[in-house]
C-alpha cells in the first residue's frame, strides 16, 4: 500500500509539470494573439492549477495524492470514452434546386421600375418590403456607409473587377482530340496542382441535381434554365488570412474576402482551361458566375459541413474560407460523402455565431426543415441589409467563430478533441468564452491599413 501512495505523490509531480508547462505554452500562444484576456487568465490559471498537485508531492500528502491521481485518471477516461454522437441533427440532401433569381445577390441586382424588377417582385410580392430596406441602405463599398475607408473600398473593388475579367474564361472551346488518363493519375494530379496553385484542400464529388441552380439569377443569362450539367466536379477552398478576417465587420473582411474570391476564381479558370486542353467539358463556377451551390459542392466533396452560419465548416479553419468548383464530364474518383457529425454536434451547441450577429439573422434553433431537408437558415433579408448599412460583407459570425482561430498546436488539439470526444464538445464552448469572451470584441484592422473614425463595432 505503502508503495501505491509513493506512486501517487510522484505522479501528482508529474502531473503539476505537465500542467505548468501546457498551460504556459497556451498563455505564450494567446499572448502571439494578441488575446490580452486569454493570456491573462490562462497565466492565471497557470499559477493556480498545478499547486494542489505540487503541495501534494512537497509535503507528501499521500492519501490527497492518491485521490487526486484517480480523479485525474477517472476524468481522461471519461473524456476518452467514445460516447454515441448525437445523430441526424441535420439531413443528408436537399429535395428541390434553389432559384438563384431568389438569392440576395440577384435581387440586388434588380433595377426599380424594369420590367425584370416587376416581374421578379409580382411573382414574389412578400419579398419586395423585406427587399426595400436594403435599398434604403448606403449599398455594399459605399462611401455613405458605417465602415466606409477610401483606400481598403477601392483595394476591394479592384480585386471584384479582376474576378469580372474572368468571366470569358469560364467555359470555352474543347480540345477534339481527348487524352486517355486515368482516374488515380488525374485525382493525384489536381490535388497536389490545386494546392500548388494556392487551395488549401481539394475534394471530389459526383453531381446531382441539387447541386445546380434552378434558374440563372444574374447577368445576361437571367431566368434561363440551367440544363447543361456535368456529372462530376472538382471542389476547393482557399484560406482568408486571420488578421484580415478578425477586424470583422471593418473594411479588412470585403479586402479579403475579394482577394480570396480572385484566388478561387483564377484557380478554377486554371483547372476549367487544364481539363479542355485534355479534351474534356469543363466549367469554372467563379464569383457572379455560378451554376452550382459551391458550399453543397464542397460538403460532398468531403471539405466540411454546412454551419449555422450557412457557410461551409471545414474541420481546422471552420469558416474561414473562400470556395472554387470547376464541373466536367471527366468520371473523376470521388468517396461518398460521409457526414461530420462531430462538427455538427458542436455547432449545434455553441451558438456563439448567433450570439454576435448585428442583424440577428442566425438562429439560436435546432434545424428545421427547409427545402425537404434539416438544416440551418439564415434571415439573408436581414443579413443583406446590414451588409448594405455596413458596406462590407461583415463576417462577425466568420471571425468569432472558435474553429477559425489560428492553426497552431493548441488550437489543433482542441479541435481534436471536439472530434473525438462527445464530452469535450461539451465544455469546449464554455472554455472558449472563458478565454475568449461569448461575444469578443473585434480586432484592429493590420495597422497598414488607414484606421477610419472610431465605430461601435459590437453594437
Amino acid at each position: 500500500m505503502h508503495s501505491i501512495y509513493t506512486l501517487a505523490i510522484l505522479i501528482c509531480l508529474v502531473i503539476a509539470i505537465i500542467f505548468f508547462l501546457s498551460l504556459l505554452y497556451t498563455s505564450i500562444t494567446f499572448w502571439r494573439e494578441n488575446e490580452k484576456r486569454a493570456t491573462f487568465r490562462a497565466l492565471l490559471i497557470t499559477l493556480v492549477l498545478p499547486v494542489p498537485y505540487l503541495l501534494c508531492w512537497y509535503y507528501s500528502w499521500e492519501i490527497a495524492a492518491l485521490v487526486l491521481s484517480i480523479d485525474l485518471l477517472l476524468t481522461l477516461f471519461a473524456f476518452a470514452i467514445p460516447f454515441t454522437t448525437t445523430k441526424n441533427i441535420c439531413g443528408d440532401f436537399p429535395k428541390t434546386q434553389i432559384d438563384e433569381r431568389d438569392i440576395m445577390f440577384s435581387r440586388n441586382e434588380l433595377k426599380v421600375d424594369t420590367e425584370r424588377y416587376k416581374e421578379y417582385y409580382q411573382n414574389h410580392p412578400d419579398k419586395e418590403e423585406l427587399d426595400s430596406k436594403f435599398r434604403k441602405e448606403a449599398g455594399l463599398l459605399n462611401k455613405e456607409s458605417i465602415f466606409y475607408n477610401s483606400m481598403a473600398y477601392a483595394a476591394s473593388n479592384a480585386s471584384f473587377f479582376a474576378v469580372d475579367q474572368f468571366k470569358n474564361a469560364i467555359d470555352g472551346p474543347v480540345n477534339p482530340v481527348k487524352e486517355k488518363i486515368s482516374q488515380e493519375k488525374m485525382l493525384i494530379f489536381l490535388e497536389n496542382w490545386g494546392k500548388k496553385l494556392g487551395a488549401l484542400n481539394v475534394g471530389f464529388t459526383k453531381l446531382s441535381d441539387y447541386h445546380y441552380y434552378s434558374h440563372k439569377g444574374r447577368g445576361d443569362r437571367y431566368g434561363e434554365e440551367i440544363t447543361n450539367h456535368h456529372a462530376y466536379a472538382i471542389a476547393f477552398t482557399v484560406e482568408m488570412t486571420q488578421e484580415m478576417v478578425a477586424a470583422a465587420p471593418q473594411a479588412s473582411i470585403v479586402m479579403e474576402s475579394g482577394q480570396q474570391y480572385l484566388e478561387a476564381g483564377r484557380i478554377a479558370v486554371q483547372m476549367g482551361q487544364f481539363l479542355r486542353n485534355l479534351g474534356y467539358s469543363a466549367k469554372a463556377h467563379i464569383d457572379g458566375n455560378y451554376e452550382v451551390l459551391c458550399p453543397l459542392v464542397a460538403r460532398d466533396a468531403g471539405l466540411g459541413e454546412i454551419g449555422r452560419m450557412g457557410l461551409l465548416m471545414t474541420p481546422k479553419e471552420g469558416p474561414q474560407v473562400r470556395l472554387g468548383v470547376v464541373t466536367t464530364d471527366f468520371e473523376l474518383p470521388y468517396m461518398k460523402w460521409k457526414k461530420n457529425n462531430s462538427l455538427l454536434d458542436f455547432c449545434n451547441r455553441c451558438m456563439k455565431c448567433a450570439e454576435v450577429c448585428p442583424s440577428q439573422s442566425i438562429s439560436f434553433d435546432s434545424p428545421k426543415l427547409v427545402n425537404g431537408t434539416k438544416r440551418w437558415q439564415i434571415n439573408s433579408e436581414s443579413c443583406f441589409t446590414y451588409w448594405s448599412k455596413a458596406g462590407t460583407d461583415c463576417g462577425r459570425c466568420m471571425a468569432t467563430c472558435p474553429y477559425s482561430h489560428p492553426n497552431n498546436l493548441l488550437h489543433n488539439s482542441i479541435r481534436w478533441g471536439i472530434k473525438h470526444s462527445p464530452l469535450f464538445r461539451r465544455i469546449a464552448v464554455p472554455l472558449d468564452d472563458f478565454f475568449y469572451g461569448r461575444k469578443p470584441k473585434s480586432a484592429n484592422m493590420p495597422s497598414w491599413i488607414p484606421q477610419k473614425n472610431k465605430t461601435n463595432l459590437n453594437s
